[in-house]
């Protein structure tokens, strides 16, 4: 049976990813950055993309992109910048109201699910104002709505982070994925990967075969890698992280080097025996646990669960936005393993 998904908010399509994975068949994907168009389009054979702002996407043109097809399956993650639990916290903030176009699409539609995915911060934030607003516009047009804090790494993500999700569903309540028993580290996730020091340095030749079952899983169909590509520090920058020990902080460095980067996070090194901290986009305040230097865009890249066959395009500093501000496509399969399977049989019945 083909499942048709049409995915807004796209960017790079790590949820789609997912989606596809699980056997979904992704028709459309929707954004305005043409970095992540190219790393979709590049990433999704067969989908049609949209490379354009969700707020000029009329009924004309999607229908006309569609066909006849039915779509069954309706995912996004409108940006999440407003929501964010980082800087200032505006519920006016226009980027919060982009949620409202999801609901747009929804209407061309009528998907039989749709799923809104976007950070913790969503909930509380605003007297939780723009999350009740979401579930309204759900209920609003018959969908019944779940909603849960999912934690990446019981999905098979080395990486801490948390996504809510928020589906709605025109079958009834939706039960969400039961986490998995082992979790992989950062260590687990990267270790096959060559180890660069110098300034952009690069290698496309793997150190050895696969020491784990994740790193079967990152290299099926891959020969070589990709987007892995040190980046510049200064020589100061690197004095400092080489006395961080792996694991800790700015707290380890000497008191008159600890304010040198007024964020909480600075001067981090990330432990390799443990799923990582949440990766950023790019900010440069995670380092690797051995070399004196941010993960690659690969390794981040593996710390998000992307396959090493899913390449990255563009700049590398759009690389690295890409690569962050995407779902795990490993905790995006999880939910959509429990999607196909809620088609097919409806919602768990309870004894």
């Amino acid at each position: 049976m083909v499942i048709n998904v049409v995915d807004v908010f796209a960017g790079c399509g790590g949820l789609s990813y997912g989606f596809q994975k699980a056997g979904f068949n992704i028709i459309l994907g929707v954004d305005n950055d043409k970095d992540c168009a190219e790393t979709f389009s590049r990433n999704h054979a067969g989908s049609q993309y949209l490379h354009m702002d969700i707020r000029d996407v009329s009924e004309e043109l999607i229908k006309r992109k569609l066909g006849q097809k039915e779509i069954a399956v309706l995912i996004g993650g409108p940006p999440c910048q407003g929501f964010s639990l980082s800087g200032k916290r505006v519920f006016m903030d226009p980027r919060n109201s982009l949620y409202l176009h999801f609901f747009n699409i929804l209407d061309i539609l009528a998907p039989k699910i749709a799923i809104i995915e976007n950070v913790p911060g969503i909930k509380g934030l605003y007297g939780g104002e723009a999350f009740v607003s979401i579930l309204k516009e759900f209920e609003k047009r018959g969908y019944s709505v779940s909603h849960k804090l999912l934690k990446a790494d019981d999905y098979g993500v080395p990486q801490t982070r948390k996504r809510m999700f928020i589906v709605g569903s025109k079958y009834g309540k939706f039960e969400f994925p039961k986490p998995l028993q082992k979790k992989i580290t950062l260590g687990e996730a990267v270790s096959d990967l060559p180890l660069l020091e110098d300034t952009n340095e690069s290698c496309n030749e793997y150190i050895c075969p696969p020491q784990n079952e994740y790193q079967k899983l990152m290299r099926e169909k891959s020969a070589r890698i990709h987007n892995h590509v040190t980046t510049n520090h200064t020589s100061q920058t690197k004095r400092i992280i080489r006395m961080v020990p792996e694991g800790k902080n700015y707290k380890s460095l000497p008191k008159e080097l600890q304010n040198t980067r007024n964020v909480h996070i600075a001067w981090t090194r990330l432990d390799s025996s443990k799923p990582s901290l949440t990766i950023d986009t790019g900010h440069r305040h995670h380092f690797h646990p051995k070399a004196n230097r941010v993960p690659t865009v690969r390794e981040c890249a593996r710390i998000q669960s992307f396959p090493d066959n899913f390449i990255f395009f563009g700049s590398k500093t759009s690389q690295y936005r890409q690569v962050g501000n995407a779902v795990p496509p490993l905790l995006a399969f999880a939910v959509a393993k429990e999607i196909k399977r809620y088609l097919k049989y409806g919602p768990v019945q309870n004894s």
